[in-house]
C-alpha cells in the first residue's frame, strides 16, 4: 500500500509557513493522517516503501517524481480540483491572467487542475499567448547563470506578456518575478484563503540566499 506525505516545499515554508500548516490540517482531516515532509527536494528522502508526495511547489513535483526511488507525486492542485471538501471562495468573476511555472511545462494535467480551481473560485481567466505547455520562464531560472540585472530584465519581459495586471502564479519565485516585472501577482494558495499576496523578500539575490540556506538546512 502506498502511503502519502505532504511536502509544502522550501519556498512556502520560508514565505508563508502558516498557510502550509493550514493545508496540512485540511488534508489530514479529509484524506487521513499523513506526515509533513520537511526534507528539501534537492535531497533524497530515502523512502523505504512506496510513497506518494502531495506537493505544492512545481520544482518539488519534478524532482521527487524523477530523481528518487519509491517516490511518486501528485500536486495539491489535482487533489483540490477533484475535491468536494474545500470551501472555495467566490471572486465574483474577477479577471486575471496566469503564468504557468517552468517545471510543469509537460504537465497539462496540472495546468488543467489549476484552471478548474480558478473556475471553482469564479475567476475569469485571460490566457497569455504563450501558456500551459508553451509557457515561457518568468526569468528566475536564469539566476546564477547570467547577471542579476539581466535576470530582472527577463522578468520584466515575461511580465509584459501578461494581458492583465492581475496575474495568478503557483510558484513562490514567480511571485517575485511578476512583482519585479510590475504586475500584481496572486499566489494560488493566497487566493484559496482570500489573502493578499505580499512579495516580502523579492530581490533575486536576497531571495536566493534565503532559499539556499533553507535547502542546506533541510
Amino acid at each position: 500500500m502506498t502511503k502519502r506525505v505532504f511536502a509544502p516545499g522550501c519556498a512556502l515554508m520560508i514565505d508563508r509557513p502558516e498557510l502550509a500548516e493550514k493545508l496540512h490540517l485540511i488534508l489530514n482531516e479529509n484524506l487521513g493522517e499523513m506526515d509533513k515532509l520537511m526534507i528539501c527536494c534537492h535531497h533524497d528522502p530515502q523512502f523505504k516503501t512506496k510513497t506518494e508526495v502531495i506537493n505544492i511547489c512545481p520544482g518539488c513535483d519534478k524532482r521527487f517524481e524523477n530523481d528518487y526511488q519509491n517516490c511518486s507525486t501528485i500536486s495539491l492542485w489535482e487533489i483540490l480540483a477533484e475535491s468536494d471538501f474545500f470551501p472555495f471562495p467566490d471572486y465574483q468573476g474577477k479577471s486575471m491572467s496566469i503564468h504557468d511555472a517552468c517545471p510543469t511545462r509537460n504537465k497539462d494535467k496540472v495546468h488543467q487542475a489549476i484552471r478548474t480551481i480558478l473556475y471553482k473560485m469564479n475567476i475569469t481567466l485571460i490566457e497569455p499567448r504563450t501558456t500551459r505547455t508553451k509557457s515561457i520562464c518568468c526569468g528566475d531560472c536564469f539566476y546564477g547563470i547570467i547577471p542579476t540585472e539581466k535576470v530582472k530584465k527577463l522578468m520584466k519581459k515575461r511580465a509584459d506578456q501578461m494581458p492583465s495586471d492581475e496575474v495568478v502564479v503557483y510558484c513562490v519565485s514567480c511571485i517575485k518575478s511578476m512583482f519585479i516585472g510590475g504586475k500584481n501577482p496572486h499566489y494560488l494558495i493566497d487566493l484559496l484563503f482570500e489573502n493578499q499576496t505580499v512579495p516580502k523578500t523579492f530581490d533575486p539575490d536576497d531571495w536566493h540566499k534565503e532559499i539556499d540556506a533553507y535547502i542546506e538546512s533541510h
